[in-house]
Formats: structure tokens, sequence, C-alpha cells
């Protein structure tokens, strides 16, 4: 089938729409597969590597790098990856989809103040006033200080999370961008499986029937699926559109959560929610059109 046939199957907004719901439908499975984070993820980053490996060899015949140095930051990637992956659901099995969601929605924010210092620059005032709109948006997230709360110690995997997230993407911008989704997602998932199956103590096999179908569900659907999505949407998508809607991922993930886990957030997270996904909008809407007026 052509690219036309294509399109007229499915629009490349239709298809980044579909890639958002299906990356915030992950969160569920924190809940849906009996196994602890470090497990889910390993597992689920072995059978996305080799899915989405293997979609990388059908489309070009190798899955060889350009520079060798490409493969030392791959593996850093991978590690990242790897890490963000086992903090974010850790962070939703110890409190709730909904607050690990928003908790992880801070990196919009930690990335526009990262980035700029990273260049040993200083951040613009209207995105300290994002980050301390995000603080007041996690502060109503936390009910206790203590570490001991399950509910604090899911935002502060949340907030983990999140900061890797952001190394993560600084980095692949940096030193790896020139690399298309799927390979870039085959190598980082590659390496995340080697990093952790070690750690594993209950392999797959001891997850009855509807255990497995999960796990391939979350590898295949979830995880290979949207990245495959992700990387067509951006050929025919303007950078701000993708951003724009990357932001509906927590209402999608929190909504998908309350419909299918009964996990309905109350008055305090929603306010919170409220607050880090406009801040995240907010700059994502500043960096658009910052990007725009450089391409004039």
């Amino acid at each position: 089938m052509n690219s036309k046939g294509q399109s007229a199957l499915m629009s490349p907004l239709l298809q980044l729409h579909l890639s958002i719901l299906l990356f915030g439908g992950t969160a569920l499975f924190s809940a849906l597969i009996p196994l602890p984070a470090t497990e889910i993820t390993a597992y689920r980053a072995a059978i996305a590597s080799l899915v989405l490996g293997s979609l990388v060899l059908y489309r070009r015949g190798h899955l060889k790098l350009m520079r060798y140095r490409d493969y030392g930051v791959i593996t850093l990637l991978g590690v990242i990856v790897g890490l963000h992956w086992v903090t974010y659901f850790a962070s939703m099995q110890a409190s709730s989809v909904a607050i690990g969601m928003i908790s992880f929605f801070t990196y919009p924010v930690m990335t526009v103040i990262a980035e700029p210092l990273s260049k040993k620059q200083l951040p613009k005032a209207a995105d300290l006033i994002s980050a301390m709109v995000v603080l007041a948006g996690i502060a109503l997230l936390v009910p206790s200080p203590s570490l001991s709360d399950n509910l604090t110690q899911g935002v502060a995997l949340g907030i983990i999370s999140a900061a890797l997230f952001t190394a993560r993407n600084l980095i692949q911008k940096r030193w790896f961008s020139g690399y298309d989704g799927p390979t870039t997602m085959a190598y980082q998932t590659g390496v995340a499986a080697l990093m952790l199956l070690p750690f594993c103590t209950r392999p797959p096999t001891e997850l009855d029937s509807s255990g497995l179908g999960l796990l391939l569900l979350l590898a295949v659907v979830f995880t290979a699926l949207p990245h495959a999505l992700m990387s067509q949407s951006l050929r025919h998508l303007a950078a701000k559109t993708v951003s724009l809607v990357g932001c509906l991922q927590p209402l999608y993930g929190v909504s998908l959560a309350a419909l299918v886990l009964a996990q309905w957030p109350d008055a305090r997270t929603l306010a919170g929610g409220v607050l880090v996904v406009c801040a995240a909008l907010f700059e994502t809407h500043q960096q658009s059109r910052a990007q725009g007026k450089k391409t004039r």
C-alpha cells in the first residue's frame, strides 16, 4: 500500500493522537501485571526490542549505526531509559496512576530549565515562573513530607523518572538525533533489557495466560506500536503540533485509569494536575513559538 493509501486509512494527526493515547495507557500495566516494576520493565523492553529491531531490519535491512561513538551514546541512553521506566512504574505502584503520571509530567518544565544550564546560560524568567507553578502543583500531591508515606514515595519516584527522561531527551537531542524513532528505541530497549534481566527473580513463564497476554500487549501494542506511529506522524506534522498533543498524555492516562482501574483522582490531585499540565502546555507553546521564529 502506498503512502496515499496509508494516509486515507489514518491521518498523521490521528496517528499522533493514537500514539499519545497508547503511551498514556502504559500506566495501566503497573496495576494490571502482577510483577514488580523492575521485572515489568525488563520483559517489556526485551519484547519491544525484538519487535522494533525486526521492524528496522525489514525497513532498512540492517541495524548498523553510523559511527562507533554512537554505540557508546546509545548504551548510555538505554541505561537511562531502563531506570526511567522502572521508576515510572514503581511510582504508580507506590501511589496511583494519576499521581505517578502527574509527577512524571514535570519533565517539560525540567527540560526548559536544564537545557540552557547545559549550555551555560540562565533560564528565562517565564521558565522559572513555570517551575514555581509546577512546584505548587507537586506540593498539592504530597500528603506529608515523610518518605514513609506511599503517596509521597510515588511523587518522589515520579519526579526521579521525569529527571531521567529529561536527561535522556537532552543527550539524545545533542548526540543521537540522526536516527529515526524505531531504530533509537530498538537499541535503547535492548540495552535496558540486558541491564535489568539479571535482576529479575520471577520468569514471565510463571505468569498465567492472562498475565502473559498483558505483558505482550504492553510490549507490542503500547510500546512498539506507538513509537512506530509517532515516527510516521513526525514526517508530516509540525513539531509544535506534536508537542502540544503530547501534553494530552496525562489526561489520557488518568482517564483510562479511572475507567479501567476505577482509580478516580480526588480534588487535590486534580488541582495539582491542572497546575502541572498547564505549566507544561505553556512551556511547550513557548518552545514551539521560539522554534518557529528561528525557521523563518
